[in-house]
């Protein structure tokens, strides 16, 4: 494998960019965020961190998506955090805008990539990223990690308090 696209550089982007330039899993990172600017200082920081921490990865930083043309995987991370009071049909609709334009951006540019998508609600952008792309589902992917078992744990404690 050769390049990883991560599409929305925030926090979670971030990070795992990082991670993927501290494991060397590739030859390349492309960071991309409709935000200009904010991939690109990104992909900087964690490029200057790499002389500390030892690896060897190209990092690039975007809001193009023909840089992410030829990405083996694309890990799809874009959309907006649910906020306090905030519904996850009012998230929904909001990141299925978001995850249209990333769709048609993937379906244009990188279309024979393995995609895993992050962005929530998982199930339903995953299913919709699907529909809008067109991509064969076997190429295709929702990770949830473990956020809502932990999230359940912290209130299962504070509400029976034991740590």
């Amino acid at each position: 494998m050769k390049k990883i696209s991560l599409i929305g550089a925030g926090q979670i982007g971030g990070t795992l960019a990082h991670l993927i330039g501290l494991k060397e899993l590739v030859n390349e990172v492309v960071l991309f965020d409709v935000a200009s600017g904010v991939a690109k200082g990104k992909a900087l920081d964690i490029a200057q961190s790499s002389s500390v921490d030892g690896f060897n990865v190209k990092f690039s930083g975007t809001d193009d998506y023909q840089d992410i043309k030829d990405s083996d995987v694309i890990i799809i991370t874009a959309g907006v955090p649910r906020k306090p009071g905030m519904s996850r049909d009012d998230l929904l609709s909001i990141n299925l805008k978001i995850i249209k334009q990333v769709a048609e951006g993937i379906k244009k540019h990188s279309p024979n990539a393995f995609v895993i998508c992050i962005t929530n609600p998982l199930d339903v952008i995953v299913m919709a990223f699907q529909k809008y792309s067109n991509l064969p589902t076997n190429k295709v992917v929702g990770m949830a990690g473990i956020l809502d078992s932990s999230r359940f744990k912290l209130f299962l404690s504070l509400e029976l308090n034991v740590p």
